[in-house]
């Protein structure tokens, strides 16, 4: 299972030493945060193709990389089950050889308003497709709004209002910085809630994994900067540093734990998505590249 994120921030996680505890659930669950990963772009329509692109951030081109098959068209054509659910504004054209799963925001008054959902309808869609029959093996990507601004405030329902006063407000550069710190704080710390729950219903299916991964980052004030989406080169490193979590059943084993743990400081970013996919999948395949792969040493 594959969940990404939406506008994290890596320094917002107590996994990653964060001095607020925003990320209780996945620490509890026994997941690996690793704590130096950068992101291909600074928003959403690049970053997503990007990532599950074989080009790297240096020579991401768009019109190349949708001319070519990503890591989600080689898993499906070996014959594993790709599923993709959307709680974010689209695949960006990543999914678009896969299954997807539709939902409408009007008709789920549980977690939708008519025109956002909170994440936790990822929770109930994928024990949905969970129960359904499948192939032996599946793919199932999770595509979460997260901690999508300027409305940080519509991204967690009220009782998950964990930090206060929060800034109900769209205008955030208006807002306290304290209250703007904690209405995204919040974001995060629902984010952790859903991942754990998401570990809770997979925990049940042996040789199972999740892995998340955001984005891109945000600006929240620092040197007057705010959202994200700056060019590259330029973008603070508040935009560009982005979470990554793994957890797997086969934590059970302490010798695979300490592996992934002693990996989790390295540098990683995007780029090293499409091989880890593979890698996690053993699909085989003549554009897998296993330097790329974060968890080759690991899995060997």
């Amino acid at each position: 299972m594959n969940g990404y994120g939406e506008t994290a921030r890596a320094d917002k996680f107590s996994s990653n030493s964060y001095s607020r505890r925003t990320s209780p659930n996945i620490q509890n669950a026994g997941a690996i945060s690793f704590s130096k990963v950068t992101s291909c772009g600074t928003a959403t329509a690049v970053s997503v193709p990007c990532m599950f692109s074989r080009l790297s951030r240096e020579n991401y081109d768009s019109r190349i990389a949708d001319s070519q098959d990503n890591v989600l068209d080689i898993i499906h054509r070996a014959g594993v089950d790709v599923t993709w659910i959307d709680n974010n504004s689209s695949c960006k054209g990543v999914c678009k050889r896969v299954k997807t799963l539709d939902f409408d925001p009007s008709r789920d008054p549980k977690f939708c308003d008519g025109d956002y959902c909170y994440d936790e309808v990822l929770v109930d869609l994928l024990r949905e497709t969970l129960s359904r029959p499948s192939k032996e093996h599946r793919v199932i990507v999770l595509h979460m709004i997260g901690s999508h601004g300027p409305t940080y405030y519509r991204r967690y329902p009220e009782k998950f209002a964990k930090f206060v006063p929060d800034c109900p407000r769209s205008d955030i550069q208006n807002c306290e910085e304290a209250e703007l710190t904690n209405t995204y704080d919040n974001t995060i710390a629902y984010t952790d809630y859903v991942l754990g729950q998401i570990i809770e219903q997979l925990s049940t299916i042996p040789n199972s994994s999740m892995l998340y991964l955001s984005d891109h980052g945000e600006s929240l004030g620092e040197k007057g900067l705010y959202l994200h989406g700056f060019p590259y080169n330029l973008a603070p490193v508040e935009q560009t540093h982005v979470p990554m979590v793994y957890w797997a059943s086969k934590f059970s084993q302490p010798e695979y734990s300490d592996c992934v743990k002693s990996l989790s400081s390295h540098p990683y970013s995007h780029d090293n998505l499409f091989d880890t996919l593979l890698g996690l999948t053993n699909v085989q395949s003549s554009t897998y590249q296993p330097t790329q792969d974060i968890l080759r040493k690991c899995e060997s």
